[in-house]
């Protein structure tokens, strides 16, 4: 859903702000016409067409990557992705183990803006729902 999506790439731009850090986010089935590449702040999301699946496009990056792929951490459950970034020598991390950074991140931020709000339960249960269903982060 476009919402969940610009709402996950909110939080990951807040993330990155407070971590001083980009991020990728790889995104399944974008709609035609609507495959590509966008910018938002410190997060560049990637909408993947049809035609190729967010791990195939990951699995891409990673072998363009080439040596400078060390510098880099995938975010993903999914056993073939963490395999593919060990190969290049990225740091791996689950996506339960970050989803776990993220929130002690948003929480140890100064409140005041909707985007700084707690996680509701229900909302980390979505988040990691979304997650393990193989949306794969980098």
């Amino acid at each position: 859903m476009h919402d969940d999506e610009q709402r996950l790439i909110q939080l990951l731009n807040h993330y990155g702000v407070q971590q001083r850090g980009k991020l990728e986010v790889y995104f399944d089935g974008a709609p035609v016409g609507q495959a590509g590449e966008q910018s938002y702040g410190l997060v560049r999301a990637f909408f993947v067409s049809q035609n190729l699946t967010a791990d195939e496009a990951i699995r891409i990056r990673l072998a363009n990557l080439d040596k400078s792929a060390r510098n880099w951490t995938v975010v993903s459950s999914d056993r073939s992705i963490q395999v593919a970034a060990r190969e290049v020598h990225a740091g791996v991390l689950k996506a339960e183990d970050f989803t776990r950074q993220l929130l002690q991140v948003i929480h140890a931020s100064p409140t005041g803006s909707a985007l700084d709000q707690p996680l509701s339960p229900a909302e980390v249960d979505e988040w990691l729902r979304i997650f393990n269903q193989r949306k794969s982060i980098k």
